[in-house]
């Protein structure tokens, strides 16, 4: 059985009717305050893209991507674990320019998901990305974008209220930002990063942790980042405390993207060279792409955050096994 967690005495807030317009209500108006708070425009994305192309996302470096080939091209195809590449190359080609984004619906399938609550083998989230200028590659900028984005996600929720004053969840909108260095040395008996950031979010209920990709004192890294999208001193997490399930809840992994410097150094770092003859890395190592920012934000997970729900599974239509869907079941989870 996959890891599953049932919280006592559950019982969703809303019927199954209401749990769909819920959803539908949230997409609609976080789109509208996330894409005013960032300057983005919506743009269509792909599904897939081909191997060689290099503009899929490697994730950690172990998931395999679901493949296939295309006859009719002559060449294998691949299904984006995410379009943290691609975004950087629309940029360029729609001719965006500086102070200006775009976002877009991403869909994704990870075949090698641990499943849980709060994962699923299908992944929705909205992939977005922003032109900056030199000058804002720092730390500052980075808090500043994180924080508008931390207001839309609020403003979402508080219009959310209004409809179904019957839901409960209450989102901070201050923000408690730390390096993954410094929450291993605040919790120097926790071993992993996932336990830091419990209990962290827990005192804190809204919280990014940024820096994330590289060693860490204790010679480990807080999590897994690829080398060749986020700047790993650039980066970050943004969490909010889930009360249903008792634990931190990410919501939006993001940051600063690499600039030629930092892909070189990186790329060595993680014993990824071989990636320097891509089409894509070729083009940030000459300096052809544009500096930007950017990152995604669970769908699911963020009608998940604000109905209080106990499980992904009710936000989503996915495909679980007989356990979890008997143990849902039985302590009145309903999975879609």
């Amino acid at each position: 059985m996959n890891q599953i967690y049932i919280p006592e005495n559950y019982c969703p807030a809303l019927d199954a009717y209401d749990t769909q317009r819920a959803i539908a209500y949230i997409k609609e108006t976080f789109q509208e305050e996330f894409s005013k708070a960032l300057n983005l425009k919506r743009v269509s994305a792909p599904l897939f893209v081909t191997e060689s192309s290099g503009l899929n996302d490697n994730l950690n470096g172990y998931e395999r991507p679901v493949s296939f080939d295309i006859p009719a091209v002559g060449k294998e195809a691949q299904v984006v674990h995410s379009l943290a590449k691609w975004k950087r190359l629309a940029l360029k080609r729609y001719h965006f320019t500086v102070g200006n984004g775009l976002y877009t619906d991403m869909n994704a399938i990870r075949r090698d998901e641990t499943l849980d609550n709060i994962h699923s083998v299908y992944v929705d989230q909205w992939d977005w990305e922003k032109i900056i200028t030199r000058e804002n590659r720092n730390l500052d900028f980075l808090k500043l974008i994180v924080k508008a984005i931390v207001g839309a996600i609020c403003n979402t929720n508080d219009r959310l209220h209004v409809r179904y004053p019957q839901l409960r969840t209450e989102l901070g909108r201050e923000v408690s930002f730390i390096t993954a260095q410094d929450l291993e040395d605040k919790y120097p008996d926790l071993k992993t990063g996932s336990q830091r950031e419990n209990a962290y979010v827990r005192e804190h209920k809204t919280a990014c942790v940024m820096q994330i990709g590289g060693a860490l004192r204790s010679g480990k890294p807080h999590d897994g980042r690829a080398p060749d999208y986020d700047d790993w001193n650039l980066n970050c997490d943004i969490f909010f405390w889930h009360e249903t399930l008792n634990r931190a809840l990410e919501v939006s992994s993001m940051g600063i993207r690499v600039d030629a410097e930092s892909l070189d150094r990186q790329l060595t770092l993680a014993n990824c060279d071989d990636r320097r003859e891509l089409p894509f890395h070729q083009m940030l190592l000459n300096n052809e792409l544009p500096l930007t920012i950017g990152g995604g934000i669970g769908q699911s997970r963020l009608a998940m955050l604000m109905l209080g729900s106990a499980h992904i599974g009710e936000v989503q239509s996915s495909v679980w096994d007989e356990e979890t869907v008997e143990a849902c079941a039985k302590a009145g989870i309903p999975l879609l």
